[in-house]
């Protein structure tokens, strides 16, 4: 069976048909992966969700038919696109490609813009306090900030292209979750405020934390301090633009003592 009429039960066969107003054999047309191959690809490769087979359809459907939306065929082909992105098939659909040609990929963008931001290699964050071999005390205020860069604070940027549509995405960390270790949690929007000597007993700016008890309970004497960094990534390209969450993590072990009165 080459091709099924609308007036025909869209039910009889093996399976090969699809809701549409006629349906292809695959067994008597031609495949491409849309580079040019010829029977067995899927467009793409693993760095892209989106995988798109093009099978010709054989023999042509008539010329009124509205798959060719008012395209010539015998100027042109049509192609039967059935593409499955994560494991989810989605509806199947009609290309109409000039005589000769081969279909061009149909991307998503937003897979594109996966793909750049894969590219940038985008780190948790870098911890520079509290560090692992200082000494902080119950009372007293600890600052927290971080070192910024491409990687670990950004913004970094980076560009995919396929299938003639290139998409450029942006990503920039917009926030920091510290998990203190004694229970606290602390939300910080920025990379916070180095400490510096002239500053005192005072308490961070925008980003710190006191803590009440000493890390003496904690395994090996110390609170486990975990920063969680929030990257948000705004992309734009072929036609589109939308926004994108990555989410990394930074671990360090801080001891936290009492001061000792001598009497």
């Amino acid at each position: 069976m080459g091709i099924a009429h609308a007036s025909d039960d869209p039910h009889v066969g093996t399976g090969d048909c699809h809701i549409t107003e006629f349906c292809v054999s695959v067994g008597v047309s031609d495949e491409t992966d849309g580079r040019g191959g010829q029977a067995g690809g899927s467009q793409g490769d693993g760095n892209n969700k989106m995988q798109c087979k093009y099978t010709k359809v054989k023999p042509k459907p008539p010329a009124n038919h509205p798959a060719w939306k008012g395209k010539d065929p015998e100027k042109n082909d049509l192609y039967l696109m059935e593409c499955t992105d994560g494991g989810q098939t989605n509806p199947a659909s009609f290309v109409v490609v000039s005589t000769g040609q081969n279909p061009v990929p149909q991307l998503d963008p937003q897979d594109l813009a996966q793909r750049a931001v894969d590219a940038m290699t985008l780190l948790g964050p870098d911890i520079a306090s509290p560090r692992a071999a200082g000494e902080y005390t119950v009372g007293v205020p600890m600052w927290m900030w971080v070192n910024q860069s491409a990687t670990t604070y950004g913004p970094n940027t980076a560009s995919a292209s396929a299938g003639g549509v290139t998409v450029t995405a942006t990503a920039k960390v917009s926030k920091i979750v510290w998990s203190m270790g004694d229970g606290a949690s602390v939300s910080c929007n920025d990379p916070g405020t180095p400490y510096t000597a002239s500053s005192g007993m005072a308490q961070s700016p925008t980003c710190g934390h006191v803590y009440s008890k000493t890390s003496a309970g904690g395994q090996s004497g110390k609170f486990p301090v975990t920063a969680t960094s929030t990257w948000t990534i705004n992309w734009q390209g072929g036609e589109q633009a939308g926004q994108l969450t990555e989410v990394r993590q930074t671990n360090v072990q801080v001891a936290v003592g009492e001061v000792q009165v001598v009497r």
